[in-house]
């Protein structure tokens, strides 16, 4: 993978698409099977332009209403993870800032597209729309490709069953709980990787350890209690209770955690062996949203609960 640089093209031509990519669902892997072939048809290598932090976080910050900004599907690592095993040879992250913000469509053409990029190719969505006010569209694309030399397509919305699939339509699953569908639009199922992080051991003194995941993004998707599996310690998926939010019981400091309990542990693993490590935990089903108990006893038994839900859960599919 590649970061953008400051002047001169990142590699001798390329054929680029540019978006957020939140979640990496069908659409998008449908669009990057059409920019690999594109690429290999001109000979020259895959590319996406995406943004770090999303703009419609960016203009939320600075309008002083972080309610405005979408709830965050995946974080930056797991867009790269998807965006490299969907076989793109290199991304180019640019940051969202007041500077970047204020390039005029013409602008962001000559330095992004043409003297950055040196874009052969330039693939976007149907609602594609760039620069300062989001005053370029895709005529004004098509044209400028025209003029400087480089090929412009713009691909329809993909549908599953007949609904349009975009990171709206993923957000809403997630949101809702509804993790079949949700990986119905993803093609696989939510997944949240990391490394594991030291904790307040709390895990330890109720009786439930646990790997604790930061989450990065203040409003993360998907929030709750869910049965999860967990990937990366052993040889075979570990399967485990997790819970993606705040902690209101113990903390609700804001800060997003995804804390993962697994039913069993591998006997061959220490059981601090995990620190450090990268992870990844797929949340199958919702059991339920987070709950703030009245006092630790309570949290305790809630915890309770919900590893024996998980494993009934389990048990079913056996």
């Amino acid at each position: 993978m590649a970061a953008a640089r400051r002047s001169g093209a990142i590699a001798g031509g390329c054929a680029v698409t540019i978006g957020n990519f939140d979640g990496v669902h069908r659409g998008h892997q449908a669009m990057l099977a059409l920019l690999q072939s594109e690429a290999s048809h001109r000979g020259v290598p895959p590319c996406v332009l995406t943004f770090e932090p999303h703009p419609r976080d960016f203009f939320a910050r600075r309008a002083a209403k972080p309610e405005l900004a979408p709830r965050r599907i995946a974080t930056l690592r797991d867009k790269l993870s998807e965006l490299r095993r969907c076989g793109v040879q290199q991304v180019v992250v640019l940051r969202f800032d007041e500077r970047f913000a204020g390039l005029s469509p013409q602008d962001f053409i000559d330095t992004v597209l043409v003297r950055g990029l040196a874009a052969r190719y330039v693939l976007v969505g149907d609602d594609f729309r760039f620069g300062a006010k989001r005053a370029g569209d895709y005529a004004m694309l098509d044209a400028a490709g025209d003029a400087q030399g480089f090929d412009v397509a713009r691909m329809l919305s993909y549908e599953v069953h007949g609904l349009r699939v975009s990171s709206s339509a993923v957000r809403e699953a997630l949101g809702s709980g509804d993790m079949p569908r949700a990986a119905a639009l993803l093609g696989r199922p939510y997944a949240i990787s990391g490394h594991v992080v030291h904790g307040r051991k709390l895990g330890r003194t109720l009786g439930f350890r646990t790997l604790n995941l930061r989450f990065g993004h203040a409003r993360p998707a998907a929030m709750g209690i869910f049965v999860v599996e967990v990937q990366g310690l052993a040889d075979q998926p570990l399967h485990g209770v997790a819970s993606l939010g705040v902690r209101p019981t113990v903390e609700d400091a804001g800060r997003v955690l995804l804390e993962v309990h697994c039913l069993q542990w591998p006997a061959a693993l220490a059981t601090d062996a995990a620190y450090g490590r990268c992870i990844s935990v797929q949340l199958l089903h919702k059991l339920h949203d987070e709950r703030k108990y009245d006092g630790l006893d309570a949290l305790q038994a809630g915890i309770a609960q919900d590893t024996a839900d998980a494993r009934a859960w389990f048990a079913a599919r056996r």
